[in-house]
């Protein structure tokens, strides 16, 4: 019987609510450190009786003091910091946005020593990367140039140095991971959420415009959370950053795969990219893992879609927006 147990933070996000339901699949104690209440994603994609084995602690990522005593109340061994507040939060209220996303991070690095952990895994981001006309190269290398072009991923380079410093003095190591365009059951907020809303409206028989267009990569929201719960059992000695690779894809063949699953579906979209390179290069990532799950997009759509008809269908969301 193993003795992991795990510490998530940013649970009641969509990321999170997939990394604690694989977790509860795997049968592993997890404890939840959120400040909401509202575990609206996590009921989306993970039946009552899964959910009723996790401890949840209510508290503030930015405040030290509680999150060192809720990490080392729960017995945790593995770390996995996902909480955050996505891109037009940020922009909204800046001061707020860097006290959850870059305090908050220390935060959780502070606590990691005070438990006597040494060793989590943390979410950054594609953002890190700047306009995608500044670079020679279509998809950003492991190693390309960092030039964030918002608050958010501002927020987020400063994370990747935070891990980089508290190696450096204290011996925690880490691995952050840079997620893009995320999709799937629970991805309801942010600026690449709109082809996940695109999904969701097809079922409901509703016409939706996606806000953006061009090439992204496409990240299946049950891989990432999978790609963090396996780089969390790694003990790696230093602190390192791994794109994810995904699906790189044109917006054209996301709306093409909806159709293909609900012919009579109306969605559209923005000729208009988002201000990012088109995608990221994993060999890294694969490199340090070997096998990683990579569901291609019209299979990872196909189940979002699936997912979407059962909760439609049981109740737990509604018939219309």
């Amino acid at each position: 019987m193993s003795n992991d147990r795990y510490f998530v933070t940013g649970a009641m996000g969509c990321i999170g609510a997939w990394v604690v339901r694989t977790l509860a699949q795997e049968e592993m104690p997890v404890t939840v450190f959120d400040l909401s209440d509202n575990r609206h994603r996590l009921e989306l994609v993970m039946p009552a009786e899964a959910l009723d084995k996790v401890d949840f602690v209510r508290g503030d990522i930015t405040h030290t003091e509680a999150v060192k005593s809720a990490l080392i109340d729960s017995g945790a061994s593995h770390i996995i910091h996902l909480a955050a507040l996505q891109v037009p939060f940020c922009k909204a209220d800046p001061p707020l946005g860097a006290a959850v996303n870059v305090v908050g991070t220390v935060n959780m690095f502070e606590a990691a020593k005070a438990a006597g952990i040494n060793h989590l895994v943390f979410a950054s981001t594609a953002g890190v990367y700047g306009k995608k006309n500044t670079y020679e190269e279509r998809l950003m290398d492991h190693d390309s140039r960092l030039d964030p072009v918002n608050h958010y991923g501002v927020f987020k380079q400063a994370n990747e140095g935070t891990a980089r410093i508290y190696w450096q003095d204290d011996g925690i190591g880490s691995i952050g991971l840079r997620p893009y365009t995320v999709y799937g059951p629970g991805r309801d907020q942010g600026i690449t959420s709109t082809p996940t809303q695109a999904m969701l409206a097809a079922v409901r028989g509703e016409p939706y415009h996606i806000s953006f267009g061009g090439y992204t990569g496409f990240h299946y929201v049950s891989d990432v959370a999978k790609l963090f719960i396996q780089v969390s059992q790694i003990a790696l000695k230093g602190s390192e950053v791994f794109n994810i690779g995904g699906a790189v894809a044109h917006m054209s063949k996301a709306v093409e795969a909806i159709k293909a699953v609900i012919p009579e579906a109306v969605v559209t979209h923005e000729e208009t990219p988002l201000p990012f390179p088109d995608g990221q290069t994993d060999e890294e990532l694969r490199a340090l893992l070997g096998d990683v799950p990579d569901t291609s997009l019209a299979d990872g759509i196909r189940e979002t879609i699936v997912h979407f008809q059962s909760a439609v269908g049981d109740g737990r969301l509604s018939a219309s927006s």
